[in-house]
């Protein structure tokens, strides 16, 4: 059995009008579209990738998945 900590990203925001980054950001992630989710590892570089698009997916997993990925710069989430 797998110990690696996960997390669930679900795509809730479109991704149209959104500069093309972004766009190739949700690609890497695996998210084709509104209510689309994946189940990613806990690592730094994911979490990097999550919180580039952090306005357009919600982030759940197996305990403190809520403090997993913060917004920057005091942004309000």
């Amino acid at each position: 059995m797998s110990t690696e900590a996960r997390l669930l990203v679900r795509q809730v925001r479109s991704d149209n009008g959104r500069p093309w980054q972004q766009r190739l950001v949700l690609r890497g992630l695996g998210l084709r579209g509104p209510g689309s989710q994946v189940s990613v590892l806990n690592e730094r570089a994911i979490r990097g990738m999550i919180r580039k698009v952090l306005h357009l997916v919600e982030v759940t997993g197996a305990g403190e998945a809520s403090s997993a990925v913060k917004p920057a710069n005091g942004a309000k989430s």
